[in-house]
């Protein structure tokens, strides 16, 4: 009997002790359910730059680069070199035809000599030869573009070059003809006007050259170089870029749930991990939606909505030391 007492004495204890642990439980569940509060919601975007991009009008052969990747540098420094054999022809061309017209009109204007004529006759031969010899090369040229070989580009060029040439053997035979009838008036501003134009041919390839040494067009950070020096390089092909360092902002792509508080002109604060979590502010200028491809699909099948995703834009309320494009930028809400 009083074993029996014992056991049921014992079984009270332990339910009672159950019972407590199950109280305590309870409570710590309770406790933190009023004391943890939930995390406050972040929005991370990036740091982004206008990278502007170095070219030319020269088509050539890099054969020099001043410069290297993560340099700084200033509106004007040269930047690299490209040389254009075919450019250095063409100035010399236009320096030959320049001495032509030179030559024509001081024959028009002191009086027709046979050396003159003899001049001009030879000229005029030379540009007949060189008319051919375009012509050949853009017969070939149209050859090899119906049989896919070439681009439209390339025949198109060469077109170009036999009308040139064509152009300029009608014009020396222009020349020749008029030494021979001897000079007018008329005869006489044709020169002048010939020589004028071979004038500005000249101007014209020499402006060309210039641009062979590129120059920095902003201030800013050299962050690509893209052909390797001995490459070819055609018109407008980029050479290299700089990224313009004070025109940097920071780009979020949000809910639009959330653009209330990311309305244009309004100043945000934000926090840049890589800047040991630095707190800053920054200024919204630019709201954009993504399109209807870029939604937030909702996760319950009724009672929800999809949330249409926005891109916001801004820039740092005062310049910031050490920031760089490709930075975290951490928008706490």
């Amino acid at each position: 009997m009083e074993e029996a007492n014992q056991i049921k004495q014992e079984n009270k204890s332990i339910m009672a002790g159950v019972a407590i642990f199950g109280l305590v439980v309870a409570a710590l569940c309770i406790a933190g359910l009023l004391l943890i509060k939930p995390a406050d919601e972040s929005v991370q975007g990036q740091i982004e730059g206008t990278s502007v991009r170095v070219s030319g009008k020269l088509p050539g052969r890099l054969v020099e680069v001043y410069v290297e990747e993560g340099e700084m540098v200033h509106a004007g420094d040269t930047l690299a070199h490209i040389h254009s054999s075919l450019a250095d022809a063409k100035l010399q061309q236009a320096q030959s035809m320049e001495t032509a017209a030179s030559a024509q009109s001081q024959k028009a204007e002191g009086g027709t000599r046979v050396e003159i004529i003899n001049t001009a006759y030879n000229l005029w031969q030379q540009a007949l030869a060189a008319q051919q010899i375009s012509k050949k090369t853009y017969d070939r040229m149209q050859n090899l573009f119906n049989e896919g070989v070439i681009s439209e580009q390339k025949r198109d060029e060469a077109f170009a070059l036999y009308n040139a040439s064509k152009a300029q053997a009608d014009a020396a035979k222009s020349q020749y003809e008029m030494a021979k009838r001897g000079a007018q008036n008329e005869d006489k501003v044709a020169a002048r006007a010939m020589k004028d134009a071979a004038k500005g041919t000249v101007d014209e390839v020499q402006a060309l050259l210039e641009d062979q040494y590129l120059v920095a067009p902003c201030d800013g950070e050299v962050t690509d170089i893209y052909p390797n020096v001995g490459e070819l390089v055609g018109v407008g092909t980029p050479v290299m870029s700089i990224l313009k360092k004070e025109d940097l902002w920071a780009t979020f792509n949000v809910r639009e749930e959330l653009l209330n508080d990311l309305q244009n002109g309004k100043e945000i604060k934000v926090m840049i991990p890589a800047l040991g979590k630095m707190q800053t502010t920054m200024k919204v200028y630019y709201i954009h939606d993504l399109g209807s491809y870029a939604v937030w699909s909702s996760t319950k099948s009724t009672g929800q909505y999809d949330s249409k995703t926005f891109q916001v834009k801004a820039r740092p309320a005062k310049p910031i030391d050490n920031l760089r494009a490709g930075m975290s930028v951490i928008l706490e809400k």
